[in-house]
């Protein structure tokens, strides 16, 4: 019986899709559930000549697989319709791929790619299951892309597209991940392998780290394949590589294969793996220790352990952490694993991931492990593989208080200016007169303005009361006809308490110096109790006065003519007119005599040109005052030496001109 099944509508862009309701999706989902379950309903006869031919049921298909591969499984919505939705299309897809005429979009290596990102490691049973038709389709669109490739990879910066490469490598991931016979028609022959070496030496980040996840995917698809022989060259070709590599000019670490055996767990997942499957091989274990060789040195090395100070207890506890902080924290070192993951696995989600990594012990090796041989448990595998950590952070509930917190009985001040309760505090003001920023007004305005009316009325009748020939009394003198300022703010009880407390101590200090001293035996002394009790001080407070007194040697003759036993009589007058030092009582310093000369009585000239007329300088041989110097004083040489490099000879040019400036004659 030949009858025709309602035709499929595309799946919506992201566009159309947030222009629904979630009712109507809800239906749209519904109704691609009643048209799936009615084609998967059919006979295998029916089937093979009604869906396979269905040119809609495969348009549905490839923009349903390609959207949700690139949005993730969440776009579909939270309800059961979603969820079953993802179930049937992989049955549906499944049994299209293994009939004998699939139709020739599902066999393309992008929507394998896509199919495979969608869906995970469960696509790899229905790739494994392709008919004989399908799976030549499959190798031909694999050819094309691996020729594409392989050219670009060796062309590289000298005409390659590097864009191109990234993406379809990035894309082709997914499929090498499911699928372990694509893994290993890309590493039949050299031409791939040695592309993706040459190629990574060009210093592109985000090419280098879609490389070496390929690199790192086909060789695990050669172990799941359980190609060994395959493997082993593979392995060989890496080594050689790297020891080329090694002895060129280029940095040693700066290679493929040390990035791939140092950033990857790839040596132990194929150690580990051979040795599950018995297919172990002396050679293959010694090219492994090769490669281990190429490890960059420092790498996988665990962190030592932070040693922690224990602190004695002294009930001085530190305030307790903010939970906040304490997440943050966490979510950091969280977020560096999860980048780890997402190097091999971009398209899960970070917080698929942290599930993950909660559910293995933070493990990052069980975690890749568990990933690439689809053994997760089940709550695991039902999960959204595109779930995302939250961004948003808890906030406080508490209500803000003051710091420090306010006592019972204290009191806030509260400040008060001139214009508290006017029109503005009140709100009572006119709109009319609020003006945001300056006004603009000229003069007219400002006469035309009656606001200001009764305050120039006031103006100019304060004027009008003011006498000019009043003359203003002059108080300037005030203070000096009463022989001082008074300070009205102190009161005489303080000034007096003050006064008593220093004479107290001053009179102690001056019987009994030894009693201010800084030690325990004086601090027990029963006059310092005496002390203590008179001044109402403490011992430190005394003994800092003392110290303070000890230094302060104004501070000293001032309370000893206050509180002292001096009586205000001067026995001594002593002379305030300046006298000439002896001379000899000090060689080094200069004597500032008179000069002898004829006007002090002296030879007529002196000792040298010093003499002169009155008081004068020494010349040559003669001092300040006039007084002969001994040509081999220490002074003469000091005064000879000095600044005569600098100055050369002139120092007699500036002598004289000084000399005559105090009035003095030549000669």
């Amino acid at each position: 019986m030949a009858f025709k099944l309602p035709a499929f509508a595309l799946f919506p862009l992201a566009s159309w899709r947030e222009q629904l309701l979630p009712d109507e999706w809800v239906e749209c989902l519904d109704s691609w559930l009643a048209l799936i379950d009615s084609h998967l309903s059919l006979p295998q006869n029916d089937f093979n000549s009604i869906s396979t031919k269905d040119e809609s049921l495969s348009t549905f298909l490839t923009s349903f697989i390609r959207e949700t591969a690139l949005g993730g499984v969440g776009i579909l919505g939270p309800s059961q319709s979603a969820k079953r939705l993802l179930k049937d299309v992989f049955l549906l897809i499944a049994q299209l791929l293994r009939s004998t005429s699939p139709p020739s979009g599902l066999v393309e290596w992008e929507f394998l790619a896509d199919f495979s990102r969608v869906y995970g490691k469960k696509a790899e049973a229905p790739l494994s299951q392709l008919s004989s038709s399908a799976q030549i389709q499959l190798d031909a669109s694999l050819a094309g892309l691996k020729k594409f490739l392989v050219k670009n990879l060796d062309a590289g910066i000298q005409g390659g597209d590097l864009r191109a490469i990234e993406e379809k490598l990035d894309r082709v991931g997914d499929l090498i991940h499911a699928s372990p016979s694509v893994a290993g028609f890309f590493l039949a022959g050299d031409d791939f392998l040695d592309g993706l070496i040459s190629c990574f030496k060009i210093m592109n980040p985000p090419l280098r780290k879609v490389i070496i996840l390929t690199n790192y995917l086909c060789l695990v698809g050669l172990v799941e394949g359980q190609k060994t022989s395959a493997l082993t060259d593979v392995l060989y070709s890496l080594k050689n590589a790297g020891a080329a590599h090694k002895a060129g000019p280029l940095n040693v670490n700066d290679s493929l294969v040390a990035e791939l055996v140092t950033s990857t767990p790839i040596l132990q997942q194929i150690q580990r793996k051979l040795e599950d499957s018995g297919n172990t091989s002396t050679r293959t274990k010694s090219i492994l220790a090769e490669l281990a060789t190429f490890r960059k040195l420092g790498a996988g090395m665990p962190k030592p352990k932070r040693l922690v100070k224990r602190k004695i207890d002294k009930g001085k506890g530190l305030a307790e952490h903010d939970e906040a902080q304490i997440q943050q924290e966490i979510h950091i070192h969280r977020m560096s694993q999860i980048s780890q993951i997402q190097d091999l696995f971009p398209e899960l989600g970070s917080g698929f991931i942290s599930k993950l990594f909660d559910e293995y012990t933070d493990d990052t090796e069980q975690v890749i492990s568990h990933l690439l041989e689809g053994s997760l448990p089940a709550h695991l595998q039902s999960a959204d593989r595109t779930e995302q950590l939250s961004q948003t952070t808890p906030h406080r509930n508490l209500a803000p208080r003051s710091t420090p917190p306010l006592g019972p009985t204290t009191s806030v001040p509260i400040r008060h200016n001139i214009f508290d309760d006017d029109e503005l505090d009140r709100l009572a003001v006119d709109t009319t007169r609020l003006q945001l920023g300056k006004r603009n007004l000229d003069a007219d305005a400002l006469l035309a303005d009656r606001a200001a009316a009764p305050d120039k009325a006031a103006i100019l009748s304060a004027l009008a009361a003011f006498d000019s020939d009043d003359d203003e009394r002059d108080d300037t003198y005030d203070a000096a006809d009463v022989g001082g300022t008074v300070d009205a703010a102190g009161g005489e009880d303080d000034q007096a308490l003050a006064e008593g407390i220093e004479a107290a101590l001053f009179r102690v200090w001056t019987a009994m110096p030894k009693l201010f001293e800084r030690d325990a035996a004086m601090r027990k002394n029963l006059d310092r109790a005496r002390l203590r009790d008179e001044t109402g001080m403490t011992d430190e407070q005394i003994e800092g006065w003392a110290v303070i007194l000890a230094r302060d040697e104004r501070l000293r003759k001032r309370l000893q003519v206050r509180y002292g036993e001096w009586t205000g009589a001067q026995t001594a007058i002593e002379s305030t007119a300046w006298r000439a030092g002896i001379a000899g009582e000090d060689g080094d310093e200069e004597s500032d005599g008179v000069g002898s000369g004829s006007g002090a009585g002296g030879p007529p000239r002196g000792g040298g040109r010093g003499g002169g007329r009155g008081r004068g300088r020494g010349g040559r041989g003669g001092g300040r005052g006039g007084a002969p110097t001994p040509p081999d004083s220490e002074q003469a040489r000091r005064k000879k030496e000095a600044n005569k490099a600098s100055r050369a000879n002139h120092n007699r040019r500036d002598q004289r001109a000084r000399k005559m400036a105090r009035g003095g004659l030549p000669g």
